[in-house]
């Protein structure tokens, strides 16, 4: 096991596309944002969130995100995006993720968010359900 394995609950490996390049032939930023949230739902897919949404009309609502861009990517490169999250208070999980570039073996971006858990039934804010908090465990390294 890798420790990018080690230390996130998801890590994806994708492909560059060469679309998502901008005017200056370099990834545009707002890509990024696509790629913490490939992983933020593969992350809900793994810890039971979608399923619980769908069943009961309580799942997680973005609140925030931020991203610190370290070096640009440009097509071709392959890269691998990784998430975890911990709970901050009975309705708040924070996600971290990072984004690493094959080509230049280096950090391209890192990122923060900050979820809520939501009771979409009844427009407002709720505990993070029993089920979530087991499934998301203890805090990583």
């Amino acid at each position: 096991m890798t420790r990018l394995n080690q230390e996130y609950h998801i890590v994806l490996t994708q492909d560059v596309i060469w679309g998502d390049m901008d005017a200056f032939q370099h990834v545009n930023n707002t890509v990024y944002l696509r790629y913490f949230e490939t992983a933020r739902i593969a992350w809900f897919e793994k810890i039971g969130a979608n399923e619980h949404k769908a069943q009961t009309g309580i799942g997680p609502i973005l609140a925030s995100i931020q991203c610190n861009y370290r070096l640009p990517l440009e097509y071709p490169d392959r890269i691998q995006i990784a998430c975890r999250g911990r709970i901050l208070s009975p309705k708040k999980i924070n996600t971290e993720y990072v984004v690493i570039s094959e080509k230049h073996g280096a950090v391209a971006a890192e990122g923060e968010g900050l979820l809520v858990y939501y009771d979409y039934n009844n427009s407002r804010s709720c505990e993070i359900p029993q089920v979530i908090v087991t499934a998301i465990g203890p805090p990583l390294v």
